[in-house]
């Protein structure tokens, strides 16, 4: 009985400095009293989750729909499809909408570039409408490619009907779900400007009426580091928040839905970032378009060819632990030429000991074409000398 006791008492030393550590981290993430329905923290970075509350439940976002509807509009400026100076038409539609507006009028034109600062600054439904028909040729298409865009990030407690978040039935999503989409937002630097403007003017109308523009997110002016991204309210929704921060190459997204108050939400939101802030840190891997690897083509028109990372890299580790990291790099030697610009040839992995923590795609600059035969002629003369 002695030994078995000494045995217990060993194993008890051994597992309560572990159990310890876990409680203290627990606790310390959950004497934040997140006071809102449902909210979230994540890493920008990496997609790491550092604390929920309720995250998958599927509620209604008000504006903070419109991060889809910003996300869809980037993407499409990026692509070069649209630009900022593209003319608009304003349509009955658009200039009907009620709420929050910077009050367009029907037959009126615009460009995307005030449109967007509109969405962006002054959470304004015509906009959206204008930018939407702009993009799809129609809400409903444009509703459609939210609806895919949702799948294709993985959003499974989700569901869009309009484009601004005003009320209808079976309009919802989740805090869970608005992190993967403000996640992805932020990625598109194009849209950084409007999302941490804190006041602008638009001139607007036939009669060029000039309409002043306040951010409905206060933690543009209220939180340091501050890059996004958008606030929501209705009586159903209650008071929303995506809010996001970076400081130093540490990237984080706080979601909190239905807080009974404004400020509630933006303490919400503040007490997860300084959360995080306070615990962990990113460690940048590879930044986008850093040259990682040459690739040989021995049929292409030029035969080196350089890969660089598609995206950032990012890890989030807990402040002080181990930073020492190792990379493979793994690309496709015979790929089927031609090869448009931005394909994925390869991809770098990025392992802490032999757990693999991230990995980018490594990407060409420019389009790959076939050799012609007389360039493949010298090759084989070159090769024979």
């Amino acid at each position: 009985m002695k030994k078995l006791t000494s045995i217990i008492v060993a194993i008890m030393l051994i597992i309560t400095p572990m159990n310890m550590a876990y409680a203290n981290d627990k606790e310390n993430s959950t004497s934040m009293n997140i006071s809102s329905k449902s909210a979230i923290l994540m890493d920008v970075g990496s997609g790491q989750i550092l604390y929920e509350k309720n995250a998958n439940d599927k509620l209604p976002p008000a504006s903070v729909t419109k991060v889809m509807t910003m996300l869809l509009c980037v993407e499409q400026l990026d692509s070069g499809k649209i630009r900022l100076d593209d003319k608009v038409q304003i349509s009955d539609t658009a200039s009907s909408m009620g709420g929050s507006q910077i009050f367009l009028e029907a037959g009126e034109t615009q460009d995307v570039n005030t449109l967007l600062k509109g969405i962006a600054v002054a959470s304004a439904n015509d906009a959206c409408v204008a930018m939407a028909e702009h993009v799809a040729g129609s809400v409903e298409g444009f509703v459609d490619n939210m609806n895919a865009k949702a799948k294709e990030l993985g959003m499974k407690d989700t569901h869009f009907v309009n484009t601004n978040g005003l009320p209808v039935e079976n309009h919802y999503t989740s805090a869970h779900d608005i992190a993967l989409m403000s996640k992805e937002l932020l990625k598109h630097e194009s849209i950084s400007k409007y999302l941490t403007t804190w006041m602008d003017k638009v001139v607007v109308g036939k009669k060029q009426a000039t309409v002043g523009l306040a951010n409905t997110n206060k933690m543009v002016k209220h939180y340091q580091g501050t890059t996004g991204v958008k606030t929501g309210f209705t009586q159903q929704a209650k008071y929303c928040l995506s809010a996001s921060a970076k400081r130093g190459d540490t990237h984080l997204v706080a979601v909190t839905l239905g807080a009974e108050t404004s400020p509630e939400r933006f303490k919400d939101a503040s007490s997860l970032l300084n959360f995080g802030f306070a615990n962990y840190e990113s460690v940048k891997l590879c930044a986008k378009d850093d040259n990682i690897a040459t690739l040989t083509l021995d049929k292409a028109e030029n035969n080196k060819v350089n890969l660089v990372a598609k995206e950032n890299l990012t890890v989030l580790i807990k402040k002080g632990e181990n930073k020492d990291f190792t990379k493979k790099i793994e690309v496709n030697k015979n790929p089927i030429i031609p090869i448009k610009k931005g394909t994925s040839l390869g991809v770098v992995k990025i392992y802490q000991g032999k757990n693999m923590v991230g990995q980018v795609d490594l990407v060409n600059t420019k389009d790959i074409n076939k050799a012609s035969y007389l360039q493949m002629l010298q090759r084989v003369i070159d090769s024979m000398l």
